[in-house]
């Protein structure tokens, strides 16, 4: 196995006793296309597996961990981390784009930034720990790189929602968002957001689309705003 896949493995801390499945999880349909490999060579069938696993270990943990809630609730909270643009978040945290096999057109055109390609590629990872390891090991790395810091992770998938509502409750002045920068062509846009209360710039994003950059200026918003509110509470206390 090549010194890239290997420093992949320490990232994710597992080791592969099939190297296929783990070459296969890393392989875009693009790739296989394009090098004429059978279908079942790509990543899809795996991501298919994945999905399924890690519903059952992100329900699982949910409903143990808010153990009040009702149904409705531990739905809504499901569907924040195993969405695509969560499971896109915890990819990037891995750098997994970078180790993704793909067509020479679909890395031209921005796919190991694209959110659909990575979050697949994370599910089929996931799948192929599972039939690499058995459940035990997906749960780990389930549990080690999407359901930690889970509340973070709600807030990014509901950011600009929950910054409207943190904006409407302080009265304070409407929420913007302001194009910064718009670059490279039609089919690989990249786009730079600021989220603005009033005139005062909050929080900053950069995304392929202007609704991704402002999810993740909201998010970064979010942040700032609670960070602000926790130093004045501490100001408060040491005044007392």
């Amino acid at each position: 196995m090549n010194s890239h896949l290997k420093e992949l493995e320490e990232r994710i801390r597992y080791q592969f006793e099939n190297h296929n499945l783990f070459v296969q999880a890393l392989t875009h349909s693009s790739y296989a296309n394009e090098h004429r490999l059978d279908h079942s060579r790509c990543n899809e069938r795996l991501e298919f597996l994945g999905d399924a696993v890690l519903e059952i270990v992100t329900s699982d943990f949910l409903f143990h961990k808010y153990d009040t809630l009702p149904e409705g609730d531990l739905t809504k909270i499901r569907a924040s981390i195993v969405c695509e643009p969560t499971l896109a978040y915890c990819a990037a945290d891995l750098s997994l784009g970078s180790y993704l096999y793909l067509g020479k057109g679909e890395d031209a055109t921005g796919g190991r930034s694209r959110n659909s390609v990575v979050s697949d590629a994370m599910e089929a990872l996931i799948g192929a720990i599972y039939l690499d390891g058995g459940f035990a090991n997906a749960k780990e790395f389930i549990h080690q790189f999407i359901l930690n810091d889970i509340e973070h992770k709600q807030l990014f998938y509901d950011s600009k929602t929950i910054l409207q509502e943190m904006v409407q409750s302080r009265q304070a002045e409407a929420l913007t968002y302001e194009i910064l920068k718009e670059e490279g062509p039609d089919h690989n846009k990249s786009f730079e957001v600021c989220a603005k209360i009033g005139r005062e710039e909050v929080g900053r994003g950069v995304g392929r689309t202007k609704k991704a950059a402002e999810q993740v200026a909201a998010y970064n918003g979010i942040l700032k705003l609670k960070a602000e509110d926790e130093n004045n509470r501490t100001a408060g206390d040491v005044c007392i």
